[in-house]
């Protein structure tokens, strides 16, 4: 059942939306106001897969309010605290604008086995845009390996996913391109249950990175 809850993270209001699910793989948008497409793209893949998502939104803050995603802390919002029990292993949704690399997806996070797969699930099913896991070749504000940032927080670990304005949104609107949906789809599935346990290994050193 979808529930929600009204929090403030730094005298921001913002609604946060908890879809349960199975499974040991997590969707989470915390900007999902902010980053066009993001939140549409967990709601999507967590349907598609019966996986639970989070989504943080600002309705009726204009412009919406970017708060670095170490600062979306578990002690503000009960329901964060609820996603990260329930899951072993986060994929975070996040968007990015930079014009060097305007269709390349970064996939940072602590959980670089994780960040492999769906490398390999983009480069099947969406190849349009390349996917880059070498933390050392993603630019230092989009690595979310920072220790308290939530997608580090669960059991494994997680991937951050930084994505491109075209590979969320199409033609101005919020909805998310097929390929990307199908990619982050297939790439849950292969992370979830059985992948989850299998891609651990690498989480706690590049969380410390």
């Amino acid at each position: 059942m979808t529930r929600t809850e009204q929090v403030e993270i730094e005298g921001v209001p913002m609604v946060a939306t908890l879809v349960p699910g199975h499974g040991g793989v997590g969707l989470l948008a915390l900007h999902g106001s902010n980053e066009g497409g993001t939140a549409q793209l967990a709601e999507t893949v967590a349907r598609r897969r019966g996986a639970t998502s989070l989504v943080f939104t600002q309705p009726g803050v204009r412009p919406p309010v970017h708060i670095p995603s170490p600062r979306m802390a578990p002690e503000h919002c009960a329901l964060l605290r609820e996603f990260l029990d329930r899951v072993a292993l986060t994929v975070s949704l996040h968007g990015h604008m930079r014009s060097e690399a305007p269709h390349t997806v970064f996939l940072g996070g602590g959980n670089r086995d994780a960040a492999r797969v769906l490398a390999e699930a983009f480069a099947t099913e969406a190849p349009r845009f390349p996917a880059v896991v070498d933390l050392a070749a993603i630019p230092p504000a989009l690595r979310g390996v920072h220790p308290r940032n939530p997608v580090n927080l669960t059991r494994l670990g997680g991937v951050q996913v930084e994505l491109p304005l075209p590979a969320r949104t199409t033609d101005g609107t919020d909805v998310p391109p097929g390929p990307v949906v199908e990619a982050l789809v297939a790439g849950v599935a292969e992370l979830g249950p059985r992948g989850a346990g299998n891609h651990a290994r690498h989480h706690g050193r590049a969380a410390d990175a």
